[in-house]
């Protein structure tokens, strides 16, 4: 991961955190949409996002520089946060370790990537992602939540916690789902009193004041977005080969609920079931953001119970099938040593499962400056806003964004192939754009059009053109 971090190969969502460090350091205070020439709120200006940019700010390194810092400390959290909630739930020194191995590696046959999921394309792909930064802090705020309520620690304490709490759902919304309902599980689990509930609620309403105050986004507006489900759909298709070998897990969940049935680990997956199958019944496929609640006490479990199994044949045939099925999840993720050597040094059987991380639009930037409005289709707006550019649309779904449906149709309406010249001229004044990025077979405007000059040629067949009138 350390050698990935490196390369910080780019896919998925990377060009969006790009841009929103980037905006924070040319305007820390008021920096407008990340993607687009609009003044809106974003919920990607989250505390640690905030502190990226201050770090980007004061010592006038480069965006993707900063990024590899961020991605550094998330894994360094995350390794700690892992090590030191394990240490909680057995004292078994073999624990801690096992613990990481199952939270990398116990998936399933079929390789599965989304930020806030744990397997190693996933972090391979999602480490300079807010999530890895959230999924760290989750793990030692379980640690220390678990620690906190077994020695009733005071006020302070749980005020911190509610603190942090509030950092977390603030970073990574998704991420502070999962990290809320293991702690309720950790609190369920640990049968407290009156007196250690009251500062429970102190901590929990110091958190809800932090999340109301957060100046850069409104927390609970977010309650209300519904463009969330159909992207998420697929987390919902092919649970089998993407997380079987969990089973595992949920096999020492039930030997864990025979000795205790309010055993934390049991209650946290208990939640993860529910919210995840009502996400289901319901057709709120973004409550499938909870599916890490399934998978990763599942996965605790499976270490721990290996781990501190009382020696005798019964442990050794539980130690032999979870490394099995450990070799058969590394062997599933193998192509992820890709990231690091490239696809040319991997063998051909894992090369074939390999898939090239996105190439980016560097070459776009000895002309494109910051502040630039670029007509693109979705795929480059993803990644264009990252140089410091602007887009007519956002490549990414915006709650906060009034006039999102609009700015698609505007992108639409300059490709499609049956809009008029003065159409497509309309579309590039009104947005105020002053560069296109487009192949021959998207549509727009034609290469000999006058209102375009060739400037910069990209790889695929990528054109950057200048627009020269309006």
């Amino acid at each position: 991961m350390l050698l990935v971090i490196v390369r910080l190969p780019w896919d998925g969502d990377l060009g969006m955190h790009a841009a929103t460090v980037g905006r924070l350091r040319h305007r820390l205070l008021d920096p407008g949409n990340p993607l687009v020439d609009e003044n809106t709120p974003s919920p990607y200006y989250s505390p640690w996002m905030l502190f990226l940019g201050v770090v980007a700010r004061v010592t006038g390194l480069s965006v993707w520089v900063v990024l590899r810092i961020g991605a550094l400390i998330s894994l360094t959290l995350l390794v700690t946060g892992v090590w030191r909630y394990g240490r909680t739930l057995s004292a078994q020194r073999v624990a801690p370790p096992l613990v990481l191995l199952c939270l990398v590696f116990l998936w399933g046959t079929e390789v599965f990537k989304w930020s806030g999921f744990l397997g190693l394309n996933s972090l391979a792909l999602t480490v300079a992602y807010p999530s890895v930064f959230a999924l760290g802090l989750v793990f030692h705020f379980w640690a220390l939540l678990t620690r906190t309520l077994k020695t009733e620690g005071g006020w302070v304490a749980f005020l911190g916690l509610g603190a942090l709490w509030a950092v977390i759902l603030l970073s990574h919304q998704f991420t502070g789902v999962v990290g809320t309902l293991g702690a309720l599980a950790v609190v369920i689990g640990a049968r407290v009193g009156l007196r250690i509930w009251l500062r429970l609620a102190a901590g929990l309403a110091l958190g809800a004041v932090i999340l109301a105050l957060w100046p850069y986004y409104d927390f609970f507006a977010l309650f209300g977005a519904g463009s969330l489900e159909e992207i998420h759909r697929s987390l919902y298709q092919d649970l089998f080969a993407r997380f079987g070998l969990v089973l595992l897990g949920v096999v020492a969940l039930a030997v864990r609920a025979r000795r205790d049935r309010l055993d934390p680990l049991v209650l946290f997956f208990a939640l993860g079931v529910l919210v995840f199958g009502l996400g289901g019944l319901t057709g709120h496929y973004s409550w499938g953001r909870a599916l890490p609640a399934v998978l990763i006490p599942a996965q605790l479990a499976a270490a721990v119970e290996v781990a501190g199994a009382a020696r005798g044949a019964l442990r050794n045939v539980a130690a032999g099938v979870l490394a099995a099925a450990l070799l058969v999840g590394a062997w599933t993720q193998i192509q992820t040593v890709g990231y690091v050597t490239g696809r040319s040094a991997l063998p051909e059987v894992v090369a074939e499962k390999y898939r090239d991380p996105w190439v980016g639009y560097h070459w776009i930037t000895p002309w494109v400056r910051y502040g630039d409005v670029v007509m693109a289709k979705t795929i480059p707006s993803r990644q264009i806003p990252a140089y410091g550019a602007y887009t007519v649309a956002p490549g990414y779904p915006d709650f906060f964004l009034p006039d999102e449906a609009r700015r698609d149709a505007a992108v639409r309406t300059y490709f499609a192939a049956g809009s008029s010249r003065a159409e497509r001229l309309e579309v590039l004044r009104k947005y105020g754009v002053r560069w296109v990025v487009q192949r021959r077979s998207d549509g727009g405007l034609p290469a000999g059009d006058g209102a375009l000059r060739k400037v910069a040629s990209g790889p695929g067949g990528q054109v950057l053109y200048e627009v020269v009138a309006r």
